[in-house]
């Protein structure tokens, strides 16, 4: 693989943090855009991996970064809003900009982070509506090679799904009402996602596709969260709340300071997030189950927890 000089807007984030540092270890020179460089002493700053203040909202200084830049990787995304102009403004107003700004400095590859469903037709969920135009926008973009990644929800140490649920699962009583309850999803490992991107850096034959990334298997909510209480060894009873009461429940939680749910949650959870036509299998990616990597990092003061993961490895060693 060719060393290359790669610029990544969103890589202080959860799919980042872990994506830049693979990506310095294979020989690349990365540079990490971020508004506040001192928030992340975290990263391993060196030659290879550079933290660079500057507002990814900005084309003016993105051309100045893109002009000594052989591929941009776009992982910018948020789950809620704070009125609906930040959808739109990290959805579609970044894509536009990063698209405008290598088009003026030459660079043409960029891998884009888009979101299974996102659909510039969606009529409620301005997360996948927003998602979908982002990534329509920077595909028909003329001069640009771009590979577009969807995903189903990631998982990993540190991610924002069964963390989460763990969290309020320790704070909850013995029933555990439940929106969506039957949504399904095709969980997938962030480093199976960061793989995908790895491999189809130098892949110029992957340029125009969007990419489905999803895990070996589907679970419905419900199983997702019951599991999740078994790996943390809570006996919590899962009640999947009637469509009325999960809307409310999205509009009232939505108030609540980090807004742990909110109604576009609710519209996004009505589509299930399973791939079509799943990518890491053509790209020779074998997909790791939930089982074999959620009780490793979940629970691992645990004994429930070992024991799950002490029984994911026996059957991988089977």
């Amino acid at each position: 693989m060719k060393a290359q000089r790669i610029c990544v807007l969103g890589g202080t984030g959860f799919v980042g943090s872990h994506l830049v540092h693979r990506l310095a270890d294979l020989g690349h020179s990365v540079t990490v855009l971020t508004r506040r460089p001192e928030r992340h002493r975290e990263f391993r700053v060196g030659t290879r991996l550079r933290l660079l203040a500057a507002d990814p909202y900005d084309c003016r200084e993105l051309q100045q970064v893109f002009a000594d830049t052989d591929c941009v990787i776009n992982l910018v995304g948020i789950l809620n809003e704070q009125g609906n102009s930040r959808f739109q403004k990290a959805h579609v107003e970044l894509p536009r900009c990063v698209a405008k700004s290598m088009r003026e400095t030459g660079v043409s590859r960029l891998l884009h982070m888009s979101a299974l469903n996102a659909n510039v037709n969606e009529s409620r969920s301005l997360y996948l509506k927003t998602k979908g135009e982002g990534e329509d926008l920077v595909h028909n973009t003329p001069g640009l090679e771009v590979t577009s990644f969807r995903p189903s929800v990631i998982f990993g140490p540190e991610d924002s799904f069964f963390n989460r649920f763990a969290a309020l699962l320790r704070m909850a009583p013995p029933l555990f009402p439940l929106a969506c309850a039957g949504s399904r999803f095709a969980p997938v490992y962030v480093g199976d996602v960061v793989e995908a991107f790895v491999r189809t850096l130098d892949d110029r034959r992957s340029a125009g596709q969007r990419l489905e990334l999803c895990g070996p298997r589907d679970y419905t909510l419900r199983q997702l969260v019951e599991y999740t209480a078994r790996v943390i060894g809570r006996s919590t009873r899962v009640i999947e709340l009637p469509d009325a009461l999960a809307r409310l429940q999205g509009r009232l939680l939505g108030l609540l300071p980090g807004k742990p749910f909110t109604l576009d949650n609710y519209y996004s959870l009505k589509k299930d997030s399973l791939c079509s036509d799943p990518a890491l299998p053509r790209l020779g990616i074998t997909p790791h189950s939930v089982e074999s990597i959620v009780p490793v990092y979940l629970g691992a003061n645990n004994s429930r927890a070992r024991y799950y993961a002490y029984r994911a490895r026996a059957r991988r060693a089977s």
